[in-house]
């Protein structure tokens, strides 16, 4: 008995907003727990940290915000440009087109007569849509969203930097630099792990990168901030 036909839920469907909103996440953490720590550590009031914390939630989630929508926007337009180029072509000389298609199909192993079927029945249907997949490699998975990917940068890092803001209201003053580094190192590898795990990677690897950057962000802001506390 042939074996019924169904729908698989492939976790590639998720890179597009899986991406944005892990960096998001990881860059409201690391960046407001960095500015937080360095602050507190050149011995500045909890107001001062407060503040500090506070416009830098604000400006990150912005500058979140407007460079993946600048960023995938560029994406977006080179893809309307291929796309346009590509229309163009099937236009003019579509036999030449469904040919170079052909020729793909080849190259990957498919042998010369089933290719050129494959090509004109792929071409009969959406030739456009037949070459952005196989020529272009633009997919619905794959394609550029920038709205998409602003908005989720600009809510993931919120969140994110949200979480070692309010440390500062919970932990006592002479605690901040070492609570907050210990909280948010926690809070990166909680969403290393979600990552991961969204995404169907190794856990461990992803909690491990995560921190280990994070740590060092952390270490070399409290650093920093220690000297130029000092030094005023």
């Amino acid at each position: 008995m042939a074996r019924a036909w169904h729908l698989e839920g492939h976790l590639v469907a998720r890179i597009g907003w899986l991406r944005a909103a892990v960096l998001g996440a990881n860059d409201g953490i690391v960046s407001t727990a960095s500015l937080i720590v360095g602050v507190a550590a050149a011995a500045a009031g909890r107001s001062e940290i407060l503040v500090a914390g506070a416009a830098g939630l604000v400006a990150g989630a912005m500058s979140m915000a407007a460079g993946e929508y600048v960023s995938v926007s560029s994406q977006a337009d080179t893809e309307a440009a291929d796309l346009a180029r590509e229309r163009a072509e099937l236009a003019a000389d579509p036999d030449a087109e469904r040919a170079e298609l052909a020729g793909i199909y080849r190259a990957r192993g498919i042998d010369a007569a089933t290719a050129d079927v494959v090509a004109r029945q792929l071409t009969a249907g959406d030739a456009l849509a037949a070459h952005a997949r196989d020529e272009l490699g633009i997919s619905a998975f794959t394609k550029a969203r920038p709205v998409q990917a602003a908005l989720t940068s600009a809510l993931t890092f919120t969140i994110g930097a949200a979480l070692p803001l309010l440390m500062v209201f919970v932990l006592p003053p002479a605690l901040l630099v070492i609570g907050v580094s210990a909280t948010s190192l926690l809070f990166l590898a909680v969403l290393g792990a979600f990552g991961a795990q969204a995404g169907g990677a190794n856990i461990m690897r992803a909690t491990a990168r995560v921190t280990f950057w994070g740590a060092l962000a952390m270490g070399l802001t409290a650093g920093i901030g220690r000297l130029v506390g000092t030094a005023v």
